[in-house]
């Protein structure tokens, strides 16, 4: 279905916007500039929207906010905001009466005019997604850039041209309810994660092969060989799988061999670039351009890609280096919510850091943090609710040596400590392990936040 078609399908119904936050205010401003009837849900009261409520109403919009904003669900077409379950009850309730639950994402798959390439997985989206994303324009593609990225996309697709390129991070609750794949799809990796939100871990998995299991034969799915379970996700691809390896090498796909990045296919083979072309530090990136790779061969010339991979310094809030101060270097890895993403931070370093950690606990186990705290850590500083969990991670682990753990109330008093501690030389890192959400509104908040405490530091 065309964009015009689909919007003039909502003439004469009611819609229903789920959240108004800076995601979905687009939608609701296009939909209400269309004449369609807009009811903007938010369980924010009025005041925290400042003047935009006044705004959403002069453009005829109607309100519900506060505590019972999902009462009287009874549009024709709800979009649900990303971070609320498909199946809360009043939800459930509007689609057992005949409504139409949907999402921008899944409106945005329909009408889009353009090949979509996307990436799930726990931990290397975004940075895998910006680098698919920058390749392709190195190669002259215009891009749009969507999803848990950049903005958006639903709202400018009437710009969007059949030869243009959409590159999309996708997170497990965009991916649940989703009814179509992209032309190509990536998933990084899968280990456990958001399982306050999930039922389990077998729902969450669920949730992220929604990027691949309504593809057609001529579509390509990207899979990590060194993941247990995107290796056998591969098998159930429903168009060529291709496979990527940092461990092993691949028939189909993209893999290291001697410090050379070697992509092969139908038995043909050759080298695309060296692991010491890729200015980011750690392994965990180097699968990352392994992934972008699988994905975008064919597109772009292997001289694109080693010239990109040579200058890229990554992206804000991903083992960002802030700055170096009396031969100290100070990093912000706000990105990582979770055990394993923080992991791959440490393994980034040669030398043993002073770890900053500790957030909201999303329900995972630690457990596998522990051990490579103690192998990867010199001094641990600990703050938020997760402190408890990931001390006992450490203490617990059966190569404890007696690291030193300071449980410290807030970023200025973790950043004093370390500063007094740190030596010329040394690393200093935030990389929580935790989700943000017990004292930020997300990751970018908290890395920001952490970013002027260090800038501040004489």
């Amino acid at each position: 279905m065309k964009f015009e078609e689909y919007l003039d399908s909502l003439q004469g119904k009611t819609v229903a916007v789920i959240g108004i936050g800076v995601s979905n205010r687009p939608l609701i401003e296009l939909l209400a500039a269309r004449g369609v009837s807009v009811t903007a849900r938010d369980r924010q009261q009025r005041q925290a929207l400042g003047d935009y409520a006044a705004r959403l109403e002069e453009m005829g919009c109607r309100l519900c906010l506060g505590e019972g904003y999902l009462d009287g669900l009874t549009e024709d077409v709800i979009f649900r905001t990303p971070g609320m379950r498909p199946d809360v009850p009043e939800l459930a309730a509007a689609v057992a009466r005949g409504s139409m639950l949907t999402s921008e994402m899944e409106v945005f798959f329909e009408v889009c005019p353009c090949p979509i390439l996307a990436v799930t997985g726990s931990d290397g989206k975004t940075t895998t997604t910006t680098i698919i994303a920058e390749l392709l324009r190195s190669a002259g593609k215009t891009v749009h850039l969507g999803g848990n990225i950049g903005h958006p996309l639903l709202a400018e697709t009437g710009t969007i041209r059949p030869e243009d390129v959409a590159v999309l991070e996708l997170s497990s609750f965009q991916l649940m309810t989703m009814k179509r794949s992209p032309h190509i799809a990536v998933i990084t990796n899968l280990s456990p994660n958001h399982l306050d939100v999930h039922k389990d871990f077998a729902e969450y998995i669920a949730a992220k092969e929604n990027i691949f299991t309504h593809q057609c034969a001529q579509d390509v799915a990207v899979f990590n060989a060194d993941n247990s379970i995107t290796a056998q996700q591969a098998e159930r691809a429903q168009g060529r799988a291709r496979l990527f390896s940092r461990k092993n090498e691949v028939e189909d796909g993209v893999f290291l061999r001697d410090g050379k990045i070697v992509a092969r296919h139908d038995g043909q083979e050759r080298v695309v670039m060296t692991r010491e072309d890729i200015r980011l530090p750690g392994e965990h990136n180097v699968e990352n351009y392994l992934a972008a790779i699988a994905a975008v061969d064919g597109m772009v010339s292997d001289e694109q890609i080693a010239a990109f991979a040579r200058s890229f310094g990554g992206v804000e809030h991903r083992i960002e280096l802030i700055r170096t101060l009396d031969g100290v270097r100070w990093y912000n890895d706000s990105i990582a919510s979770s055990p394993s993403r923080t992991i791959a931070g440490l393994r980034a370093f040669p030398e043993k850091v002073i770890l900053i950690a500790g957030g909201k606990d999303k329900g995972i186990s630690y457990a596998e943090l522990g051990p490579v705290v103690n192998d990867h850590v010199k001094l641990l500083l600990l703050c938020g609710a997760t402190a408890g969990v990931i001390r006992q991670s450490v203490e617990q682990a059966e190569n404890y040596q007696g690291l030193e753990i300071i449980d410290v109330e807030d970023y200025h008093q973790a950043a004093d400590i370390a500063r007094e501690r740190a030596a010329e030389g040394d690393v200093v890192i935030l990389s929580p392990a935790s989700t943000s959400f017990d004292r930020f509104k997300n990751f970018m908040e908290r890395g920001k936040a952490f970013k002027e405490v260090v800038n501040a530091l004489q």
